[in-house]
C-alpha cells in the first residue's frame, strides 16, 4: 500500500491510497458491508455511484460463513463479487458491543455468539489468521473497545492490554507475510476514551511498533458530541502525516467535516444505509422524514439538486406509499439516495480542499445539515 498527498488547506488534506486492487481517493468514505454485503445494494451498484472501498466485518464473517469457507471459496473478494479494495475490522468493537458475556483475559477474549450462543476465543494471533484467510487488503489490529463512561484506571489498564495485542498483531503479520499477506496493509487503533494523555501515549507507541496507517477508535460509543470533537481535534494532528489517519465508525457529517478539519482521511458507520431503513434521508436542504403526512400528495422528488437514480425517477409521495406499506423497494431506492449522498459529499468535500475553499464549504453544509425536518424514529 502506497499513500501519496496532493494538497493540504490548512490541516485538511487530499491524498490517494494506492493498493494493488485499485486508488482510493481521500477524503473518502466506506460504505458498511458488514456481512459481506452493503444491504439493499450489489457490488455493481456501489461502484456505478462511485464507491471506492468498502468495509467488511471479520466478527461477523468468522460466525457466519466462517472465514474458511470463505477462503475455500477464492477469499472474500470472489465470494461477494466486489474487485476493489476492502478493509476488514478487527471484531474487537463487535464483541464489546454485541456479547452481553464477555471474558477478557492477557492473551485474547472469550465471548457469547449473538447467533447461536456458542462461546468463542479469540486472540490477536487468530484476528490476525482470519483477516488474512478473507483477504482483504487492509487489516485492522486487534484491540479493546472501552465504554463510555469508564474510570481511568480502567482504560490505562485496558490501554496496556490493546498495545501488547497491538504488537502481537504485528509480530504475526511479519511472521507469515511472506507467505499469506503479501498484498495486505495493517493499521494500528488509538485507544485511550476520553483522556488525551493516554490517547497520545496510544498513539507512541503505536508509532514505535510501526503500521501502514492509524486508525482512531472508542469513539462515537455515547459520549457527548462535545468531548468527542475535543479528542478528534487532539488527537489528529499529533498523528503521523504521511500515513492515512482513520476514524473509525464516526460519519455523522457534522462530525466529519470537524475530523477532515484536523486531518482524517478514511471513514466509515451504517449511518447512509440505517437510516435510509428507517425513512430518514439526507438532502442537500437537510435530512427529511419521508413519512411526514405532508408528502402523501408531493409530486416533487427529494431532492431536486440531486442526480441519483431515485431523485430522477421518482416523487416523495411515492417514496412515503412504498416506505408505510412496507415494500421491499422502499429500502431500495432510500439507501441508493444515501448512499449517493454521503459519496458525492466526501466527493464535494475534496474538491473544496483542492481549491482552498474548505473553510466555506464547512460552515456551510454545518448549516444544512442541522436543519432536521421533524425526524420521526
Amino acid at each position: 500500500m502506497e499513500f501519496v498527498l496532493k494538497n493540504f488547506d490548512g490541516k485538511t488534506r487530499v491524498g490517494a491510497i494506492k493498493t494493488p486492487r485499485g486508488t482510493i481517493q481521500t477524503p473518502t468514505f466506506m460504505p458498511v458491508g458488514t456481512l459481506g454485503t452493503v444491504k439493499a445494494m450489489s457490488p455493481d451498484e456501489l461502484k456505478e455511484m462511485g464507491a471506492e472501498i468498502m468495509l467488511c466485518n471479520t466478527h461477523h464473517l468468522y460466525l457466519r460463513p466462517g472465514h474458511e469457507i470463505i477462503h475455500q471459496l477464492g477469499g472474500l473478494h470472489k465470494f461477494i463479487n466486489w474487485s476493489g479494495p476492502i478493509l476488514t475490522d478487527s471484531g474487537g468493537f463487535q464483541v464489546f458491543s454485541l456479547s452481553p458475556l464477555r471474558r477478557i483475559f492477557e492473551n485474547g477474549v472469550e465471548f457469547r455468539s449473538h447467533i447461536d450462543g456458542s462461546i468463542h476465543f479469540i486472540s490477536p494471533e487468530a484476528a490476525m489468521e482470519m483477516q488474512a484467510m478473507l483477504g482483504s487488503d487492509i487489516a485492522m489490529a486487534f484491540d479493546e473497545c472501552v465504554p463510555y463512561p469508564a474510570e481511568y484506571e480502567y482504560v490505562a489498564k485496558s490501554l496496556c492490554l490493546t498495545t501488547k495485542w497491538a504488537g502481537r498483531c504485528k509480530k504475526w503479520f511479519i511472521d507469515h507475510g511472506a507467505s499469506v499477506v503479501s498484498k495486505q496493509a495493517l493499521f494500528g487503533i488509538i485507544q485511550g476514551g476520553m483522556h488525551k494523555d493516554l490517547r497520545e501515549r496510544s498513539l507512541e507507541e503505536l508509532m514505535k511498533i510501526g503500521f501502514d496507517g492509524y486508525a482512531v477508535g472508542g469513539l462515537s460509543v455515547g459520549e457527548p458530541k462535545e468531548e468527542m470533537h475535543e479528542i478528534i481535534g487532539f488527537i489528529g494532528p499529533l498523528m503521523p502525516v504521511g500515513y492515512p489517519k482513520y476514524l473509525m465508525g464516526v460519519c455523522d457529517l457534522v462530525d466529519v467535516l470537524v475530523a477532515v478539519e484536523n486531518g482524517f482521511d478514511m471513514f466509515d458507520c451504517v449511518m447512509p444505509t440505517r437510516n435510509a431503513r428507517n425513512g430518514t434521508l439526507f438532502t442537500s436542504r437537510g435530512r427529511v422524514s419521508i413519512k411526514k403526512t405532508e408528502f402523501k400528495a408531493d409530486p416533487s422528488p427529494l431532492d431536486p439538486d440531486c442526480d441519483c437514480y431515485t431523485c430522477k425517477n421518482y416523487s416523495k409521495a411515492y417514496l412515503r406509499h412504498l416506505f408505510l406499506a412496507k415494500e421491499i423497494l422502499a429500502m431500495r431506492l432510500n439507501t441508493i439516495h444515501n448512499l449517493y449522498f454521503y459519496l458525492n459529499f466526501f466527493k464535494k468535500m475534496r474538491g473544496a480542499i483542492e481549491g482552498k475553499t474548505f473553510s466555506q464549504f464547512k460552515k456551510r453544509w454545518e448549516g444544512i445539515l442541522c436543519r432536521v425536518s421533524s425526524i420521526e424514529y
